[in-house]
């Protein structure tokens, strides 16, 4: 058994439950074992006997009671292995990285690349994130996702607080996302809104094949619905066939985008689920899905606001190149809905 020790609270912690500060730093003491110590009072906040769902604050003293000696010292969250990991990926994800500051990093997380795990996945961004932390002692939290084939701009907190701040303003709607795709056809309007609530549908001979369509007052699946909005603009084309389009998500529902795209019939390029045939790539453009967070701009919750852009992936950037579009292009056709 190991000492009584007095921990302060650091502030990567501040705004952390009691048990998840628990578990950050002694994660080899499981939650009944904490549960009677907090019950019996061995467990103090600042002096006062705490819950685990006690929230802790930066200088605020913990009570360690000893500990069994599996979990006497305390140490690093704990890592979370990806299912497969391979030599050279540690320094792979830390290329990725566009911005960093103490409290969030923001990376180009790669098409093809999964966010999380999942059914068939073993390969993922969050099995990676211990190679992330840059001499901290938690590894980054995902704040929100992307689809695997989507690429872009992703965004990670790196302290407790960070994540509480970051996740309020995605929930708010105060971060700006801009998305760069390319569609077939052209839309019409050039410029508009889309205003089209969204609903799950299962598809497929099995019905496990989950799908977003877009449904009206009146029409089926729309009680279920959920409201989506999205602002595009048409920054390029090519002839009648191909647009390049920038998209504005107003809400975050599921394939958003890609929905919205397909409902006004410019489905995106290399997106057979919502486009069918339709958004096939023939020549020398590859058929891989061309959406890419292009720019998010935020509240940096260390102060000021983050201002982001991600170059195109590989494959996007090959297709601009042969439709003469300018891959570094800045133009904000969103600028005035700011104002």
């Amino acid at each position: 058994m190991s000492r009584v020790q007095t921990l302060k609270v650091e502030a990567d912690d501040a705004g952390s439950r009691l048990d998840r500060w628990f578990k950050r730093h002694f994660p080899g003491l499981k939650h009944g074992q904490l549960e009677k110590l907090l019950r019996t009072g061995q467990v103090r906040v600042d002096g006062a006997r705490a819950e685990a769902s006690t929230r802790v604050e930066k200088g605020q003293s913990i009570r360690v009671p000893p500990l069994p000696e599996n979990v006497t010292e305390p140490s690093a969250e704990k890592s979370r292995p990806s299912l497969d990991i391979k030599e050279g990926d540690e320094a792979f994800i830390q290329s990725l990285v566009l911005f960093k500051d103490d409290a969030v990093m923001v990376i180009n997380k790669p098409h093809g690349l999964a966010t999380q795990g999942g059914p068939g996945i073993t390969r993922h961004l969050d099995g990676m994130l211990d190679f992330l932390r840059f001499g901290k002692k938690q590894r980054p939290r995902l704040v929100h996702r992307l689809d695997r084939d989507t690429s872009g701009v992703l965004v990670l907190a790196r302290t407790v607080p960070a994540a509480a701040a970051l996740a309020e303003a995605f929930r708010a709607r105060e971060t700006r996302k801009v998305y760069w795709a390319l569609v077939a056809g052209v839309p019409k309007p050039h410029q508009g809104t889309i205003k089209l609530a969204l609903a799950k549908v299962a598809r497929g001979p099995n019905r496990t094949d989950e799908h977003m369509i877009a449904v009206k007052r009146g029409e089926p699946h729309f009680d279920e619905a959920k409201h989506a909005i999205t602002h595009y603009a048409l920054m390029g084309r090519a002839a009648s066939e191909l647009s390049w389009l920038a998209m504005m998500p107003v809400t975050g529902r599921t394939h958003q985008l890609r929905a919205h795209a397909a409902a006004i019939g410019t489905p995106i390029m290399g997106d057979r689920k919502y486009g069918g045939d339709a958004s096939k790539l023939t020549g020398a453009a590859e058929n891989k899905l061309h959406l890419h967070a292009r720019r998010i701009v935020m509240k940096n919750p260390s102060g000021g606001v983050i201002d982001v852009t991600a170059p195109l992936p590989p494959h996007m950037r090959h297709t601009w190149s042969l439709f003469g579009f300018d891959a570094n292009d800045k133009r904000d056709p969103f600028r005035e809905m700011d104002e």
